[in-house]
């Protein structure tokens, strides 16, 4: 059966719509580049308090140094009331590198090795290179980091001080930059009590959009290669350099 040419467009404009707003998304994802999760484990007898939630979290951030996991991603824009879901597999290593997979909802790869961030869509043959943001690895915006610091970083509380848990036993932390930041007004972390490792994680920026991450199926400190942090461009892919970069 033979295709029309206004299906074949409508088709071309629909997959440029989604590489469009994955793109478009990086900037909020960027900040959750090193977002940690881990197994299922079992919760601990006793609630601690918000002081020991958040020590022991920090504590469990730095001990890991590199991370892989599968993610489910949901990406509210509030300007259009719409939520554009995506998942993948992302790796993670201190300091600020960073390798998302995207499998749908169009195959695309962001990659950083903390000084240059590739965005490859292999469906346009095209590679876009810029500087890695500084935030990525600094301890507000690398949370293989930041999330070793939060006391110094982020103010932090229960999202609900009566009931600190979920209906899945994980506790909820609600958490402010101390500084102001556009892409990251506020930040909630379901957390797992047997590990203090996240499994979920929603971020807000400024304009109330929001990013939402599950992770799945991790493993960490796993030896991750740096190499695994650098893009090489298939033949063929046009590379677009961000005017103004870095030498």
């Amino acid at each position: 059966m033979s295709t029309s040419p206004r299906s074949t467009s409508s088709s071309k404009r629909s997959k440029n719509s989604a590489s469009s707003a994955i793109a478009a998304g990086l900037g909020r994802l960027v900040v959750l580049l090193v977002l940690a999760a881990l197994v299922p484990g079992f919760p601990t007898a006793a609630a601690p308090a918000l002081e020991e939630a958040v020590r022991e979290l920090e504590t469990a951030y730095r001990r890991v140094v590199d991370l892989r996991a599968t993610f489910q991603q949901a990406a509210f824009n509030r300007t259009l009331n719409q939520t554009l879901e995506a998942r993948g597999t992302l790796y993670l290593k201190k300091p600020g590198k960073l390798r998302w997979e995207y499998q749908t909802p169009v195959p695309q790869e962001v990659v950083s090795d903390g000084t240059r961030l590739w965005v490859y869509t292999p469906e346009l043959k095209q590679v876009n290179v810029t500087d890695a943001p500084q935030a990525l690895a600094g301890p507000a915006g690398s949370f293989l980091a930041g999330l070793g610091q939060v006391r110094e970083h982020f103010q932090a509380r229960f999202l609900n001080p009566a009931q600190p848990t979920d209906s899945e036993g994980l506790f909820v932390l609600d958490l402010a930059p101390k500084t102001p930041q556009p892409l990251v007004a506020r930040l909630i972390l379901s957390v797992d009590p047997a590990t203090w490792l996240v499994r979920k994680a929603v971020l807000y920026d400024a304009q109330g959009n929001t990013v939402t991450v599950r992770f799945l199926e991790v493993a960490v400190n796993s030896g991750l290669a740096d190499t695994l942090f650098t893009f090489v461009p298939p033949p063929g892919v046009a590379v677009v350099p961000t005017p103004g970069m870095r030498p």
